[in-house]
């Protein structure tokens, strides 16, 4: 069980070009999280207290439903986690991915992108949805790193966060 997952949320597809070149640079699998019902423009208006989005990150207890649970998660020892920073953490979503699998004994790294704030307490926030898995803080990932960067960064992980 070595393999590697990197598996992405991303609303706008800001997320999804950082995965990709991820999992090319680290020679991983790509999985997208993605929600049963797909977010709208309006549904994403952060300046919206109405809005899905808003609403979603204002209930703790908010799980959107996934579109699937295809995700190979059991042959993988290491996984990447990203997703946009909403409200200084991760969307609500991420936590219905992991509670929808087992990661026990698994390594999650988690990476971000984010207009303005950065990844906080998030690795603390998520403990809890995954129990017996160890979480990496990991970083953000902004702008347009190269696949180069990308792999330079995975490769320099510390030794505890690889296993």
């Amino acid at each position: 069980m070595s393999k590697t997952l990197v598996a992405y949320f991303s609303a706008s597809g800001t997320t999804k070009r950082v995965a990709a070149k991820l999992a090319a640079a680290t020679d991983s699998d790509l999985y997208e999280i993605k929600p049963a019902v797909p977010y709208t423009s309006a549904d994403l208006n952060w300046q919206d207290k109405h809005s899905r989005s808003s609403v979603e990150m204002s209930d703790p207890s908010s799980r959107p439903e996934l579109a699937d649970n295809d995700a190979d998660v059991a042959s993988c020892s290491r996984i990447f986690l990203g997703f946009p920073i909403w409200w200084y953490t991760a969307p609500a979503i991420i936590r219905s991915f992991l509670e929808s699998y087992d990661f026990t004994g698994k390594t999650i790294i988690l990476f971000a992108t984010s207009g303005g704030s950065g990844l906080g307490r998030t690795a603390q926030d998520l403990a809890s949805s995954c129990p017996g898995a160890k979480i990496a803080a990991g970083r953000l990932l902004n702008g347009n790193p190269s696949e180069a960067e990308l792999r330079q960064w995975a490769e320099n992980i510390p030794a505890a966060a690889k296993e």
